[in-house]
């Protein structure tokens, strides 16, 4: 009985506090904060886009060549799908993601661009691909480029997945990201990317604590 009444209690304080405007975006705005993380900013063999970025990636990209951080940007390969080469043998071009962002950082004023060749589906995917390119490159610093609310986890998962490799890996969230970590429950798309990715982050938390 105890217990329970210590839960009623403590359930009674959340409510009120968050039924105070202030202590609320507050509490609101630190939930989006935690999905968010980034490095200092240093110069850098090769700027990579994720995966996931699309057009915020390109972007911010194109703006870290312009401040100096690094001449090369690299994209990973988009391989075709099952369905992408069915549509290739009817003689339909297929949307090749990867063709499309290096078409948009040339047009941006990028000159130096490659193609990470590694078929590539998320962060895990991205921490595996990365060690073996850089070594074939000679590269020892890589910068990648994600989203905002992806920013965190996709550093804790780079960072374990690189560690042995002797490169060093950096973390920018892009500033052209749609998620607002100030002001993302004013949106359903704002709330859907929050749960989505806190459900992601926690399940990393948990299964790499130390990380």
């Amino acid at each position: 009985m105890r217990g329970l009444r210590y839960l009623i209690v403590f359930t009674a304080i959340v409510g009120l506090t968050l039924a105070v405007p202030g202590v609320r975006q507050a509490l609101l705005r630190l939930a989006g904060h935690a999905l968010v993380a980034e490095d200092p900013l240093e110069g850098v063999d090769a700027i990579v886009v994720a995966v996931d970025a699309d057009g915020a990636g390109v972007l911010e990209a194109a703006d870290l060549v312009r401040q100096g951080i690094s001449t090369r940007v690299a994209v990973f390969a988009d391989p075709p799908s099952t369905t992408d080469r069915e549509l290739l043998r009817r003689g339909v071009r297929y949307h090749d993601e990867a063709a499309f962002s290096v078409e948009q950082l040339r047009a941006l004023g990028v000159d130096s661009v490659e193609v990470i060749p590694r078929d590539v589906v998320g962060t895990n995917d991205e921490a595996a691909a990365l060690p073996s390119w850089c070594a074939v490159k000679g590269y020892r610093s890589v910068l990648l480029v994600t989203t905002a609310d992806h920013s965190r986890r996709a550093r804790r998962v780079l960072q374990r997945g690189m560690q042995h490799s002797g490169v060093t890996v950096l973390v920018r969230a892009s500033r052209y990201s749609e998620f607002e970590s100030d002001a993302w429950w004013q949106t359903r798309a704002g709330i859907r990317i929050e749960l989505v990715e806190s459900e992601k982050l926690l399940l990393d938390l948990v299964s790499h604590p130390i990380s």
